[in-house]
């Protein structure tokens, strides 16, 4: 992240040194990646204790993973990876989000999709993406997901769904399975 951040102050103050007919362009940093400077050392600060981020290439803020082990439910005692990709027309739209851990949710398909509300661009309810929204939104909004947002009635996994319906045991049961094969 320092180094993002020491390449936006550079290019800041080169400008007045450049000299005449160099190429904008060369030294431009767009709107997300200015954005994305404030908002990860904001999101450093304030991660949950339950959250590590992690950034493959510090210099690409908009490219990182997100690794949440809950320390409650029915989801204690696992560790899932989540890629966060922030577009360029940030944050006019939301990062798209991925779970890389195979996982028995309802909110999380088998395949990563996640179902959650601020996520979603044009949402009917309100709750959805908004640009006053942050990085940090988007990490509570993810571990929450295995808390108080876990939501059984308005499932993306019905199986999951219907399964905790049938048999609640049984559903603990499965999900420490896949926690114990998929989430180390």
């Amino acid at each position: 992240m320092l180094t993002l951040a020491s390449k936006l102050k550079k290019d800041d103050g080169g400008k007045t040194g450049r000299a005449s007919g160099a190429s904008d362009s060369t030294h431009r940093v767009s709107i997300r990646d200015r954005l994305l400077t404030k908002e990860v050392a904001e999101l450093e600060a304030n991660l949950p204790s339950t959250c590590k981020a992690s950034f493959p290439d510090e210099n690409k803020l908009h490219h990182f993973q997100l690794a949440v082990s809950p320390d409650e439910g029915y989801y204690q005692s696992g560790r899932f990876q989540f890629e966060i990709d922030v577009p360029e027309a940030y944050n006019m739209v939301p990062p798209k989000v991925r779970c890389l851990t195979r996982i028995w949710h309802p909110n999380i398909t088998e395949n990563g999709e996640i179902c959650l509300s601020l996520l979603r661009e044009h949402s009917i309810d309100g709750t959805g993406w908004a640009p006053t929204r942050t990085l940090k939104d988007v990490v509570w909004g993810l571990n929450s997901l295995f808390t108080d947002l876990l939501n059984f009635d308005d499932p993306l996994n019905i199986d999951a769904a219907e399964h905790h319906l049938r048999d609640k045991e049984d559903f603990r049961s499965k999900v420490q399975d896949y926690i114990k094969h998929y989430a180390r």
